[in-house]
């Protein structure tokens, strides 16, 4: 690609990742173990309608389930139910607050497998399918995270959003769903969704047989200094010149990217008090242009960086086309990602950007962190032994777990170990990116994770291979389930 081309290339990438936020996460409208709690299995209810061969009657049956609509599926011998099920907002306290938690189920046949889907995010309102729903022609139950969108308590009570709070949101659904679909069950998802899929396995070994996160970090505290130390080794050594160049060349002229800013505050529709204001967003948006462009451009686009004397509006606009200010540091962006931050900020941890070569450039040197992103102060302490605890048990005792990672993803620098003779892979797709999944991959690597996946599941291994060959088209012409975010 050209410069000429890229530049409008750029200039819409911010707007496109909007388009699909709205499109992916349906209620952007810019408006201990839970073992005390009683099983939700209902299997009496269910039987009762055993016979009947409408899967919307047996979905009303299950306690606590209520079914919104049924909506028009694009896939071929499937339905699609939006649904919300209530949940306690505290698992130890199951007689408490409720909430209703948003659930999606693109149905095929309740002898068919079952993935569980997550994004870490909010959940769209349209049929959609994870990568091992279509290799495997499962079913797919798609759960919104705890705190976005609708699925939140009224008592907003940030003390209820935890892991374990929210593995117990994932229990108590395999618990009421399972009686119908008692087929083999597969947790999924894809970057913060990887890591909660982990999450819940990490506290409910058994709900499910299979666990396939794709570009799931494991961070270590709140400044792990890994993806500092990955930005500044990946890729073409020339490729990270011409990238730190570019940053410092934003900044020498940052009086004169001001005006872009407040443009952007007029077509973006959101200002950025939250983040301490447009300089603030500007230098926040230069720290992390080297982490963003690997994460999701890479190698391909070196070409298209500017130089450092190029003009002040074509360094703004590969800025923004790579970072996406409005989207990432907006107030109203950041409103709807609090929950993120505050997670971040307690128990998931954050990475450490690489500003080396930017010193005595920065006015606010540090001070990129998750509580940055918040209108509210964090009181709760940092925990900084449970990611360990989760990284030690998946390698120590997980079980049918494959993780996909990008060899080019700054977050692959956290990637989770496992051991095979668990019998539990890692596969890292050569030259990938945050998008990286199992059709990726080269082959033979590509047919020994399907087989994997066939053989936990219980289907034919001998019809992985075929079914590996013709997986990436098909997926490719879907639409991402995911909006382009930093995790």
């Amino acid at each position: 690609m050209k410069r000429s081309e890229a530049v409008g290339v750029f200039k819409g990438a911010g707007w496109l990742v909007v388009a699909v936020l709205l499109q992916s996460c349906g209620d952007a409208t810019l408006a201990a173990s839970s073992a005390a709690e009683p099983p939700a299995r209902a299997v009496g209810a269910l039987e009762a309608v055993a016979d009947s061969e409408d899967i919307l009657t047996r979905l009303q049956s299950i306690p606590g389930l209520t079914v919104l609509d049924e909506r028009p599926s694009p896939y071929a011998g499937t339905r699609f139910f939006r649904m919300v099920f209530e949940q306690p907002a505290d698992h130890q306290r199951p007689l408490g607050e409720r909430f209703q938690l948003r659930v999606n189920l693109l149905h095929r046949s309740v002898d068919a497998p079952m993935v569980l889907f997550g994004s870490g995010y909010g959940l769209g309102d349209n049929p959609s399918r994870a990568e091992p729903t279509a290799l495997l022609g499962a079913n797919q139950l798609s759960l919104e995270h705890r705190f976005f969108g609708t699925s939140r308590p009224a008592s907003n009570d940030w003390k209820q959003l935890d892991i374990r709070q929210a593995a117990g949101d994932y229990h108590r659904i395999v618990e009421a769903f399972k009686p119908l679909y008692s087929g083999r069950w597969l947790n999924t998802g894809s970057s913060k969704g990887g890591m909660a899929a982990v999450y819940h396995r990490y506290f409910y070994p058994d709900d499910v047989d299979v666990t396939v996160p794709y570009v799931a970090p494991n961070s270590h505290g709140m400044d792990d200094g890994r993806y500092a130390r990955f930005v500044e080794q990946v890729g073409d050594a020339d490729c990270r010149a011409k990238l730190q160049a570019f940053q410092r060349a934003v900044l020498l002229h940052r009086a004169e990217m001001m005006p872009f800013m407040d443009e952007l505050v007029v077509l973006g529709g959101t200002d950025f008090y939250v983040i301490g204001g447009r300089d603030r967003a500007l230098e926040f948006a230069v720290v992390e242009t080297s982490f963003y462009f690997w994460q999701y451009w890479g190698t391909p686009y070196c070409e298209d960086v500017p130089a450092p004397d190029a003009s002040a509006a074509e360094l703004f606009t590969f800025l923004d086309g790579i970072v996406s200010i409005s989207f990432t540091y907006g107030d109203v962006w950041l409103d709807y990602y609090a929950a993120y931050y505050y997670q971040a900020a307690t128990e998931l941890g954050f990475t450490r950007f690489s500003t080396r070569h930017l010193h005595g450039l920065l006015r606010y040197p540090g001070e990129d962190e998750p509580r940055a992103y918040l209108s509210f102060p964090v009181r709760e302490r940092f925990d900084h032994g449970l990611m360990h605890h989760v990284e030690n048990w998946v390698r120590s005792q997980g079980e049918r777990m494959l993780f996909i990672y990008g060899e080019n993803d700054p977050w692959s620098s956290g990637a989770f170990s496992v051991r095979e003779r668990n019998d539990s892979f890692r596969f890292i797709v050569p030259g990938g990116e945050h998008g990286s999944r199992i059709s990726r991959l080269p082959e033979p690597e590509r047919t020994q994770a399907v087989e994997h996946l066939y053989r936990w599941m219980g289907l034919d291994v001998q019809a992985a291979g075929a079914r590996s060959l013709t997986l990436d088209a098909e997926l490719d012409a879907e639409r991402s389930m995911e909006p382009r975010f930093r995790l």
